[in-house]
């Protein structure tokens, strides 16, 4: 008995950091919200996931004199009420849901709400990075152009297989089908060629196969079935296609608004290695537009070329003074040993697992520094070998 109640005189001994404080469990169909007990007599309630549902926990949360919100990343739910909370001034906490994991015998709706409630008024959960909205914005079209891209690619792997069937070895004798060469060629014979010399002769002067080698790839069992597969999987690849570039365009007018104040592209300084164009790229100038964001020449740095550095500014944004040190900023990315020590024996020093894209991006990064005759690159060749 003495020991519950010297944990509850502790407990209420912790300082208030946010004495205005709210939380909400965020749900599919369902949110539920809480405020603290001394402001309304009803302080759990329920909100719908409809629009006007949101609002109306807005105004609630401004009757009840709420400055402060916090919820977690619960899958996309989140997003709406996020936004329309700070389109109202409120300053929102969006939290892992792993630091406000639940004590045995509190996993209710309501009990969630008022347990991040609670934590969140004493100053115990920490805020998730949120890049400003221009960058956030970047981040939503180069996903969805990442995404544009791996439906594509199933698409390349249906026309392969169509050719395959009509033993047509056509990715045998070139490095990539829906290159120069190879969407000649498929474009011919949806057209209605056949002949294995003319199809070669569409080679382009760039193919490292010979022509010969290309008529004998050629020489296949044509199908009606088979031929309108390809056709079929051929449409779907253009479409897409046609995405990308609208995403593209998107993306050119996101960096051209954040390059407003910027420096004139035209100062850009020469690149320090030769750099040739990349598949998937965007078609307009990264590197100029990068620079003209920036301020400064990324692809200066070994292992980033200007689609890795675009990726990166979108999930870190331009501004990493969220983070006081790079230590910090290596912790967020789950890339630093996450030691644990009990009586002086480390126990375990493994990185935590993550879905960081950033930090993916990184380690992209360190091993085509580890291909290269750099003094970087004879480091992490040094340190791959332990």
């Amino acid at each position: 008995m003495r020991r519950k109640r010297t944990a509850g005189r502790d407990r209420q001994s912790l300082p208030l950091v946010h004495p205005h404080a709210a939380a909400i469990d965020v749900g599919a169909t369902m949110h539920m919200a809480a405020v603290g007990p001394d402001r309304t007599d009803e302080p759990v309630r329920s909100f719908g996931t409809f629009t006007a549902d949101l609002h109306q926990l807005a105004d609630w949360f401004e009757v009840c004199g709420v400055t402060s919100v916090v919820m977690e990343s619960t899958g996309v739910y989140w997003i709406p009420v996020f936004e329309i909370l700070q389109d109202r001034g409120l300053e929102v906490f969006l939290v892992n849901a792993r630091d406000a994991k639940q004590v045995p015998g509190r996993k209710t709706d309501v009990k969630d709400a008022q347990w991040l409630q609670r934590l969140h008024a004493y100053g115990l959960l920490r805020a998730s990075f949120q890049p400003k909205a221009e960058i956030a914005e970047l981040r939503a079209y180069l996903r969805q152009r990442e995404r544009l891209l791996e439906y594509a690619a199933s698409h390349i792997q249906h026309m392969q297989k169509a050719l395959t069937e009509m033993n047509l070895q056509l990715h045998h004798v070139v490095s990539d089908i829906t290159g120069a060469t190879g969407m000649r060629i498929i474009h011919a014979i949806l057209a209605g060629e056949r002949d294995p010399g003319v199809l070669a002769s569409l080679r382009d002067i760039r193919c490292h196969s010979s022509l010969e080698t290309i008529e004998k790839a050629l020489t296949g069992h044509y199908r009606a079935e088979h031929l309108f597969a390809l056709e079929q999987a051929l449409a779907l690849y253009d479409t897409y296609q046609h995405k990308v570039a609208a995403c593209d365009q998107r993306i050119e007018a996101v960096l051209k608004a954040l390059s407003a104040h910027g420096p004139d592209p035209a100062s850009l300084p020469a690149p320090r290695r030769r750099m040739s164009r990349q598949a998937n790229e965007p078609g307009f100038d990264l590197r100029g537009a990068l620079y003209a964001v920036l301020g400064q020449d990324l692809t200066q740095i070994h292992g980033l070329g200007p689609s890795l550095a675009l990726k990166l500014v979108a999930e870190c944004g331009t501004d990493l003074t969220a983070w006081p040190s790079a230590k910090h900023f290596t912790s967020w990315l789950c890339l630093a040993p996450g030691n644990k020590i009990s009586g002086g024996k480390v126990l375990s020093s493994r990185t935590r697992r993550s879905g960081s894209r950033a930090a993916a991006l990184l380690r992209l990064a360190a091993v085509t520094i580890g291909k290269t005759e750099t003094a970087l690159g004879a480091f992490y060749r040094r340190l791959s070998t332990r």
